[in-house]
């Protein structure tokens, strides 16, 4: 290399030096260099995904989860007691809000068919399904995957819940096992299966929207703070004929029961409502260990925390998220735990409860006599303390169910109307027709599920006054007034025998 080489070679190493400083003082000074939010995200998300918290499955595959979920949600079929539309009619009748059976164009009761979804969760023949399929049923009849029928049997409903849970006479079926709501994440696939529009076995699937979602949809039989609304979103096409049906993960567990949709048009519209399999599972094992839910209470009443309730309040409360306590009932157990009116409870065994649905979520899953670890901000201080859960009458003894009492009067079987129905249908005390072996009776237009509120003038208050006040009426004619199961009120007159 010539001396000429030597000096044009120091010379570009020098340019090159340079210029490399320069890019690199450029690179690592703040400068003005503009990042954008996908630079900003894409740099906070590396590797954001491989966290052990996070399932993401190799390929997504539903065929495993649908071939094992299927043969287990069956088709379900309710006969209900309807009431024929009036074509006129006494304008007495229309006034005082009773129908007489053959009046003025008034059609006898005729028998309506509900159609549904229901899940067995055991392979001696136990079904979960919605109250609401089955409510008010006369026969209920389930249709298994492989087309076969049987006759079910009720064990028990939880209409606070909008659950049931039926029996069926059959071994060695295919069921669904429970999965764990608790750990289903939003985002997370899930598959809906049931039989929209009377189509058996009909998969779809979505993800899982939200969670501990309150539409407001339940319609509480005992009393308004019970209903319990904590629900899974989903955008899993659900339609009329999907109510009861499976919600379940890839791994094909039951995650929850398909419920309702949010749609003006009563088709599938965007979203859906499953209740979490966390209260499916207690709610089942109360009816199947007691033939009804035991519901523990914590006896206060709530409210969301929101700017809304805060200037409905006029006060802050100095956090923007939590259960706001409104009153705190005399000798229930958030009393005798020293909770007091504006506590805001944060926290449930745990697990922070940010809404009203989440807290009854939470609470749900207790009985009486269990013991809860309550969270709350007193003063913007926070405290915890155990509070004892009581049942509605107040104690933590176990509810027993009682069966109706059955008494039979010229062939026609009659029982006690039930506490919950006689609050749903506002009526006090009434004798409903169970069973019907008399043509008169028939004729007259007495029907099988009829609550008889009145024999004349004369109030009754259970089958047993029912059939003192008809004995008491013996070769006379009697008018008998009452109310059917969906609300409509009609009445009929029976000559009783000497």
């Amino acid at each position: 290399m010539n001396r000429k080489q030597f000096f044009l070679s120091i010379i570009l190493a020098s340019v090159i030096g340079g210029l490399v400083a320069l890019a690199g003082v450029s690179i690592l000074s703040p400068g003005d260099k503009v990042v954008t939010f996908e630079e900003k995200q894409n740099t906070s998300l590396v590797n954001w995904l491989k966290d052990d918290k996070f399932n993401v499955p190799d390929g997504i595959n539903f065929v495993a989860s649908a071939s094992q979920v299927t043969p287990a949600v069956v088709h379900i079929k309710s006969k209900v007691t309807m009431q024929s539309s009036s074509r006129g009619g006494n304008p007495l009748e229309e006034f005082f809000e009773f129908r007489y059976p053959d009046n003025g164009g008034q059609g006898r009761p005729r028998e309506g068919v509900s159609s549904g979804s229901g899940v067995i969760i055991s392979e001696d023949g136990y079904v979960v399904t919605n109250n609401h399929v089955i409510e008010d049923a006369k026969d209920i009849e389930i249709t298994l995957y492989d087309n076969t029928n049987y006759k079910a049997k009720l064990i028990g409903t939880d209409p606070t819940t909008d659950l049931a849970l039926l029996k069926i006479e059959a071994d060695n079926l295919p069921f669904v096992p429970f999965g764990d709501s608790d750990q289903t994440q939003v985002g997370e696939w899930v598959l809906a299966v049931g039989n929209p529009f009377d189509l058996t076995s009909t998969v779809t699937a979505g993800i899982v929207s939200a969670k501990a979602r309150n539409i407001g949809i339940l319609r509480n039989e005992s009393n308004n703070n019970l209903q319990i609304e904590s629900f899974i979103q989903t955008d899993a096409v659900v339609n009329r004929g999907n109510s009861g049906g499976a919600l379940v993960n890839l791994s094909g567990e039951l995650i929850g029961i398909n419920t309702a949709i949010a749609s003006q048009t009563g088709v599938f519209s965007g979203y859906a409502f499953a209740v979490p399999s966390s209260i499916v599972k207690k709610v089942m094992d109360d009816l199947l260990e007691y033939g009804t839910v035991q519901r523990g209470l914590l006896g206060v009443s709530i409210q969301d925390v929101s700017p809304e309730f805060e200037e409905y309040l006029g006060k802050d409360l100095g956090v923007s998220q939590g259960v706001y306590v409104a009153e705190v009932n005399e000798g229930s157990g958030g009393e005798d735990a020293g909770l007091q009116e504006g506590d805001i409870i944060i926290g449930i065994d745990g697990v922070a409860t940010n809404t009203v649905s989440k807290l009854q979520e939470m609470v749900a899953r207790k009985r009486p006599g269990d013991k809860v670890s309550v969270k709350y901000l007193r003063d913007g201080k926070e405290n915890e303390v155990d509070a004892t859960l009581k049942n509605i009458s107040g104690t933590t003894k176990i509810v027993k169910k009682e069966a109706p009492k059955l008494a039979e009067f010229e062939s026609v079987t009659f029982k006690d109307l039930e506490l919950s129905l006689q609050r749903r249908l506002d009526v006090d005390g009434g004798a409903v027709i169970d069973e019907i072996d008399n043509d008169k009776w028939e004729e007259a237009g007495a029907r099988e599920g009829f609550v008889v509120t009145h024999v004349g003038r004369d109030k009754i208050k259970g089958a047993n006054d029912l059939i003192a006040t008809l004995k008491r009426n013996k070769g006379e004619e009697v008018m008998v007034l009452g109310i059917y199961p969906n609300g409509q009120k009609s009445y009929f007159e029976i000559e009783i025998d000497k």
